[in-house]
């Protein structure tokens, strides 16, 4: 209704500026006294260009748009409705006078009246965004906000924050690192200084927000300028990045909280598209752990690709159901096949390969939480070494192409369980790759932001029901990357490997977990400590307070790719490796697994609980690895004597 209302109102308003246009035109014509003639036929002149002019101006789709964010191509527009309209008129008239009737009027009033109806109509406009700009004052509930960014970014944030009767904020000062803006105004908004003035208007502004206008900085400018915000006490928003304003304007919704990867500092990963297709588009390809929040993320990205057919397998029915609607949705054409298997079911994940005969696997199917593996070594073996073994051997068997294992950085000198199985997962590749047509290799990373079981969704649960945030040691340290790019370094990673190679990815640099936590606090506007308290509660079992991306043994060399690197793969004794995963795959307690990674995996360092009275048992584990890798090297050698 108010729509309906809004353009009858423009309409008549329209038809009457345009018949003052013409009677203006007509005064100036006959030098303010018009000749009688002239003025009977005025009515029919006044009526006629107004219907010409405003149908016009509805064809050029004038009354669609929001006066309120008037700009040069609005006026363009009212520009070619005038003449339109007034050059339809001028031939109606012609036309009109040869067939019926033959009604004078001077040509001069033609143009007069492009003129003046251009001013009238245009001047309409602009008073109405004038008076919008000027007039409407901030109230007692708006929040002072500061803008970061003088930018035509930051002034459509200030359009919007004052049009907008939504809005709880208000603009009142600008911040801008172009010197030739300071000390200027942009929409009645002052323009103070740069970025390293944001603390001094604050305080003596009293600004409750401040909002990051930059989408087309990058990310290391908006890590400074969040740096620098998040000490102010102020809640910080930011607009979208530049492919996200695709209209050219800006709404409150768009203004978003800012996240932690704000703060990481790294810029966008570049990905070579053209290599990444090459190997998946038209391809049969498997994602084990497919629903998971890697392996969804994998599957998000490969159905891009145009694959031939997207095999998703999960064990969870209820993660490949939501992942499934996900992309049947976005990719209606999409040869989508959802496979309900676990990957520790050697005969089912068998069945699986042989009649999907994919042509790559990513593998991300694992438990990867250190605590709870600690708790339950023998499900953290099954899963991610036996599950792992399962999957690669029938990889080999079956011919697949390309063949990359999900690993972490937690696989470097482990401490844990779960770091020691995803290491031996990791030798497990390296070894297949030896001996077969398919290219094995694994890619190494850290922690990802918002997977499921982080830090970051627990710290904001926790911040929301008002504290305690958990911190485990003030000196923790983590790698961080937000999982689309880590995914589209593992399919890069993919793309590029030859086989045998450990990828690790460029984590950046390292962040303290308690520094995150205070981030997060200071985000949400309150002040660490004082309104939200931050209790350390002790290293988890498993854990340690710093992750390494390489062992000793591993250097490095760089590949290509300027945010992948290689790690030289560790000669692996065939035997002892096939010797210990059978120890595993039959052990019955968590100790007889601990003893049994600490054989393959030297350098696993792990509290040997009651290590006194098992001396023994380990000594004796020590004797039964050996003897089965010694019978184990007694029939190769027959088989090659024969």
């Amino acid at each position: 209704m108010f729509q309906k209302t809004r353009l009858v109102s423009l309409l008549i308003c329209d038809a009457l500026l345009i018949c003052i246009s013409v009677y203006l035109s007509y005064l100036l014509r006959f030098d303010f006294s018009i000749r009688p003639y002239f003025l009977n036929t005025l009515p029919y002149v006044m009526i006629s260009s107004s219907i010409f002019l405003v149908a016009s101006f509805y064809n050029f789709k004038i009354y669609k748009r929001v006066w309120q964010y008037a700009s040069v191509g609005d006026i363009i527009a009212i520009i070619k409705g005038v003449v339109t309209g007034t050059t339809i008129f001028f031939v109606f008239h012609q036309l009109n006078n040869y067939y019926y009737s033959h009604v004078v009027v001077p040509r001069s009033i033609y143009p007069l009246t492009i003129m003046i109806s251009f001013l009238l109509v245009g001047s309409s406009r602009f008073i109405w965004r004038l008076f919008r700009d000027n007039y409407i004052k901030m109230q007692p509930y708006h929040r002072r906000a500061l803008i970061v960014g003088a930018g035509e970014a930051g002034i459509m944030v200030v359009r919007e924050l004052k049009h907008n009767r939504q809005s709880e904020m208000y603009p009142v000062a600008f911040i801008d690192d172009d010197p030739s803006k300071w000390h200027k105004e942009i929409m009645g908004i002052p323009v103070f200084g740069g970025r390293n003035d944001i603390v001094n208007v604050v305080k003596q502004y009293k600004i409750v927000d401040v909002i990051v206008a930059l989408p087309t900085a990058t990310r290391s400018v908006i890590s400074e300028i969040v740096n620098i915000s998040k000490n102010t006490g102020c809640q910080i928003k930011i607009v979208p990045r530049v492919n996200d304003l695709i209209n050219g304007k800006i709404t409150i919704n768009m203004i978003r909280e800012v996240e932690v990867e704000d703060l990481l500092g790294r810029d966008p990963i570049q990905v070579d598209m053209e290599e990444i297709t090459g190997y998946l588009t038209d391809q049969v390809v498997l994602i084990s752990g497919a629903g998971g929040s890697i392996g969804s993320e994998i599957t998000r990205q490969v159905a891009a690709t145009n694959p031939r057919n997207l095999v998703i397998l999960d064990h969870s029915e209820n993660n490949i159901y939501d992942i499934e609607i996900e992309l049947r949705s976005k990719y209606p054409d999409l040869n989508l096949t959802p496979v309900i298997a676990d990957v520790k079911n050697r005969n089912r994940i068998e069945q699986v390969i042989r009649q999907a005969r994919p042509r790559v696997i990513f593998h991300a199917a694992a438990h990867k939480h250190v605590p709870l593996m600690e708790a339950n070594p023998l499900e953290a073996v099954q899963n991610n070494v036996i599950g792992t073994k399962n999957l690669a051997e029938n990889a080999h068997q079956y011919g697949v192409k390309k063949f990359v294992l999900i690993s972490t950085d937690k696989a470097v000198n482990p401490t844990s369980v779960m770091g020691a199985t995803k290491r031996i997962a990791e030798m497990i590749v390296q070894d297949l790759d030896k001996r077969s047509d398919t290219l094995f290799s694994a890619v190494r990373f850290g922690n990802v932001l918002g997977s499921r079981g982080s830090v970051i969704p627990l710290f904001k649960k926790q911040i929301l029901a008002g504290g305690p945030v958990t911190v485990t040691h003030p000196e923790m340290v983590r790698y961080f990357m937000t999982i689309p790019e880590a995914v589209q370094l593992v399919i890069q990673a993919g793309a590029i490997a030859r086989g045998g190679e450990t990828f690790i990815l460029d984590m950046g640099n390292p962040v303290k977990i308690a520094d995150l936590a205070k981030d997060l606090v200071r985000l949400s506007g309150l002040e660490p400590e004082k309104d939200i308290k931050i209790v350390y509660t002790g290293i988890r079992p498993g854990e340690k307070l710093f992750e390494e991306i390489l062992s000793h043994e591993e250097g490095a060399s760089a590949t290509k790719h300027d945010r992948i690197y290689i790690g030289v793969p560790i000669e692996i004794n065939e035997d002892k490796l096939a010797a210990s995963i059978e120890l595993l795959r039959h052990a019955k307690t968590g100790h007889e697994v601990r003893v049994n990674l600490s054989l393959l995996v030297p350098n696993y360092r792990w509290v040997k609980e009651g290590a006194q009275q098992d001396q023994k048992e380990a000594r004796e584990l020590m004797n039964a690895s050996l003897e089965m890798v010694a019978t184990l090297e007694l029939q190769r050698n027959q088989g090659e004597g024969k």
